[in-house]
């Protein structure tokens, strides 16, 4: 691991330390990931992924969405076309989809009574997820954190749905 920190991408040793700038993208890159990694561990027994489980959350919430509504909320997936992520999630009855009652060409996606237990379990994860990262953040400047996060996301798909996700209903696409 310090090896392939200290060699860079000609294979020659490092003459230089690494810069701040290129510390904390590994460092976010770092934390991204080991989250995602005890994301996936704790819904394991569940049966789901942690995309699912944001769709899950994400109907659960604001159902029924249109596939395009829902890709306009979901972090995990770039665009606005879940269609993979959805399909399987119909596959394992978890998601269902329905013909809109004021547009019989629309199909709206709605929680299947498992896909109701699971999300209510997803939430608990997630709960304690929360829990340890508000421990883990306690006496540093939470707000400033966000704000700066924020920064580098605005203006992106992914800052985008989480403005939408702060501001429910007031961006979602007509289809």
């Amino acid at each position: 691991m310090i090896l392939a920190l200290l060699i860079g991408s000609t294979g020659r040793k490092r003459e230089t330390e690494m810069r701040p700038a290129e510390e904390l993208r590994y460092l976010i890159l770092a934390a991204q990931r080991e989250g995602n990694r005890q994301l996936a561990h704790a819904l394991r027994p569940l049966g789901v992924t942690p995309s699912q489980a944001e769709v899950l959350r994400l109907l659960a919430e604001h159902a029924p969405l249109s596939l395009m509504q829902l890709g306009e909320l979901l972090v995990c997936e770039a665009g606005t076309n879940p269609s993979r992520l959805v399909s399987s999630m119909v596959q394992a009855g978890m998601v269902h989809r329905v013909t809109a009652p004021e547009d019989r060409r629309a199909i709206k996606l709605t929680l299947t009574d498992r896909g109701q237990e699971t999300a209510a379990q997803v939430e608990q994860v997630e709960a304690e997820l929360y829990a340890m990262l508000d421990a883990s953040t306690a006496g540093f400047d939470r707000d400033s954190l966000i704000r700066w996060l924020g920064g580098l996301v605005a203006n992106q798909p992914s800052g985008e749905a989480i403005e939408r996700r702060k501001n429910p209903g007031t961006h979602y696409a007509t289809s």
